[in-house]
């Protein structure tokens, strides 16, 4: 709906669920889990700026670029409340957009979120970012996959062709380098977390190699948190059909009150 921001529209349920995708990924990463959701809800997944075809998107890359970008978009289609979904880099945006607007999120699903912890796998997100040959954009996804998951071709071709398009390797590398100097990223302070009042849903494998599901541990006590055991970093292509559902449970959640804190001395 703005300049440059693409987005796929499925479903025309009463209900709005929103996907944004990790690094490196796109819209069509979430195929898999919108065809389990589509019927009884509208979707709408994004392909971030610096993306696919939001690849030129001004001052694409940042997360906090990222979310005002979704924001902004959002407001352009009229839609004031909705159900929000993001993976990794995605989940940190979508971290972003609800702290800063948090009235249009009824649920806030957060998969292998980032900026949960400074620690990440620089080396390999770095190496991901540059693959171009599809043998090596697989080799990249199996190392961030679970030991059991072998990525789909599907993903490896849709991964490949969008790296096809002139100047994506470029944005990817640009954007990986930012995002992991000295092999850390930006952290959300925890007290900002806190605020948060929206059912929120933290998913991560147990054996994810980009960032470590330990970054979970010290989450506000309102937080629901679900490990899965032998899969790794990519959960929308390792367990979609697990993802659906937990999708589909947190929208049935209620918010919680937020508790006011009043001066000790007031009169």
């Amino acid at each position: 709906m703005i300049s440059s921001l693409y987005a796929v529209e499925r479903g025309a349920g009463s209900k709005t669920i929103v996907f944004l995708h990790g690094f490196g990924g796109c819209h069509d990463d979430w195929r898999e889990v919108i065809s389990t959701l589509a019927p009884e809800a509208r979707t709408l997944a994004y392909d971030l700026p610096g993306h696919g075809l939001s690849l030129d998107f001004p001052e694409g890359g940042t997360a906090k670029t990222a979310s005002r970008a979704v924001l902004a978009d959002l407001a352009a289609r009229k839609i004031t409340r909705m159900h929000l979904v993001g993976h990794s880099m995605g989940g940190a945006v979508a971290v972003l957009i609800a702290l800063a607007d948090p009235g249009k999120i009824a649920s806030l699903t957060l998969l292998a979120p980032g900026g949960f912890g400074t620690e990440i796998n620089g080396p390999l997100l770095r190496r991901y970012a540059a693959a171009v040959d599809r043998n090596e954009i697989r080799a990249c996804l199996a190392a961030m996959s679970g030991p059991q998951s072998l990525p789909s071709e599907r993903i490896v071709d849709v991964h490949g062709d969008m790296r096809a398009r002139p100047g994506q390797l470029q944005k990817l590398v640009e954007i990986a380098a930012a995002m992991t100097r000295d092999d850390r990223q930006g952290a959300i302070p925890r007290e900002r977390l806190e605020t948060l009042t929206m059912p929120v849903m933290v998913v991560w494998g147990t054996g994810d190699t980009v960032l470590p599901f330990t970054q979970a541990d010290g989450l506000p006590a309102h937080f629901h948190l679900h490990h899965v055991l032998e899969t790794g970093h990519m959960l929308v292509e390792e367990a979609p059909g697990l993802v659906a559902e937990i999708i589909r449970r947190n929208m049935k959640r209620r918010s919680r009150p937020l508790r006011q804190k009043f001066a000790a001395a007031a009169n």
